[in-house]
């Protein structure tokens, strides 16, 4: 099945802070938003990726990363004020053909090859799929400072990107969207669901981590860093030797 990739990076990264939008932020020496990208684009199946950003950030976005963008075939869009009226936007420039969409934050940067793999191939069979990871901590409910109730953790999941799902599924579920209850939605797989829908679970682990604060930038590199295959002995090529 041929597949787009929308990748959200319009955000305004108020947990974050900085004077850099978190997306555009280097994590181990690339930009969080192009290690998205990167997995993307090395897919075959994959015929669209689609960028989409903050009005404000498109005129610097090209300066500094114009080049990269035009290697990948990347078209940029602009979001919109909440990340449903972004996706909606992005959801609206995939082009006819295209059978799955992959809908990823571009603040998780440490996304496998693996993964996107495994949740694409179970959206081909289920027309939904997203990848999660069960809840190891335990949970309390608070309220004003004090432990309400603690939640039995059996069969909770974190849900992760990308999120994956056929065209015409997701493109229905948009249409339905309430916008009165926009606050209220939390990632696309929740206006699936409320179509009625099943949505098959991917078993992810926490190494898919999302970059909120910028105390998640040293544990995002040491994933990254920890991927990497051990450096062989005796002299390397060059192009190994770019790679250390």
């Amino acid at each position: 099945m041929d597949v787009a990739a929308i990748i959200c990076a319009a955000g305004r990264s108020k947990r974050f802070g900085g004077k850099k939008r978190k997306p555009f932020v280097d994590v181990d020496g690339r930009a969080m938003f192009l290690r998205s990208i990167e997995v993307f684009a090395s897919r075959q199946d994959v015929k669209q990726i689609i960028l989409a950003i903050l009005p404000e950030d498109r005129e610097w976005l090209q300066i500094k990363w114009g080049a990269n963008l035009g290697f990948f075939n990347v078209q940029v869009c602009e979001g919109g004020e909440h990340r449903p009226q972004t996706v909606q936007k992005a959801l609206a420039l995939v082009k006819g053909q295209i059978e799955l969409v992959a809908i990823h934050d571009a603040a998780r940067c440490c996304i496998t090859a693996e993964l996107v793999e495994k949740t694409i191939a179970a959206a081909a069979r289920f027309g939904a799929a997203i990848p999660a990871c069960p809840v190891s901590d335990t949970l309390k409910q608070v309220k004003s400072g004090m432990v309400v109730t603690t939640i039995p953790r059996d069969g909770l999941y974190e849900a992760q990107t990308p999120q994956v799902f056929k065209l015409d599924l997701i493109r229905k579920a948009y249409q339905a969207l309430d916008h009165t209850e926009i606050s209220k939605i939390y990632d696309d797989a929740q206006l699936v669901e409320a179509m009625g829908h099943q949505v098959a679970i991917v078993q992810s682990d926490p190494s898919n981590i999302k970059v909120t604060f910028p105390t998640d930038i040293p544990i995002a590199e040491a994933i990254i860093r920890s991927r990497r295959p051990a450096r062989r002995e005796g002299p390397l090529g060059p192009f190994e030797e770019a790679q250390w």
